[in-house]
């Protein structure tokens, strides 16, 4: 998607945001900073943009790639708006009625009437034939 005579990108984006930068042939992955950076445009080369918490509102977040000419001149740029959603499997793990988001009994399973953990009911009939 880069534009024709680019050399090289720069990645900017919101707090956020994190970005991981894949150059092909190295083994690390290196984080992109806030604040402009230019690495080379290779084939080969990825951007891994992930988000640590869910979004506030629709669109809240940006991560954009600016593409520069020999020489360092900025040619054009491309956004992405970013929309973080996050999904949570809640469960009563403590069996008190109340289903916690972050009861610390959440990861784990014990037997019996002072046990704690999720009780899984899953249905393996066949509803359609």
């Amino acid at each position: 998607a880069a534009p024709a005579g680019a050399v090289s990108f720069g990645v900017k984006h919101t707090e956020g945001v994190s970005v991981e930068v894949a150059c092909r042939g190295q083994a690390e992955v290196g984080s992109a900073p806030r604040s402009r950076m230019q690495w080379p445009l290779d084939e080969g080369t990825v951007l891994r943009i992930s988000m640590s918490q869910a979004s506030t509102e629709v669109n809240d977040n940006k991560v954009t790639v600016s593409f520069y000419a020999e020489g360092g001149q900025a040619i054009n740029q491309a956004g992405v708006f970013l929309t973080g959603i996050g999904i949570s499997l809640d469960v009563d793990a403590d069996r008190d009625g109340v289903v916690e988001k972050n009861n610390p009994n959440k990861a784990s399973w014990t037997w019996g009437p002072e046990g704690h953990g999720a009780i899984l009911l899953v249905s393996c009939d066949k509803e359609r034939p």
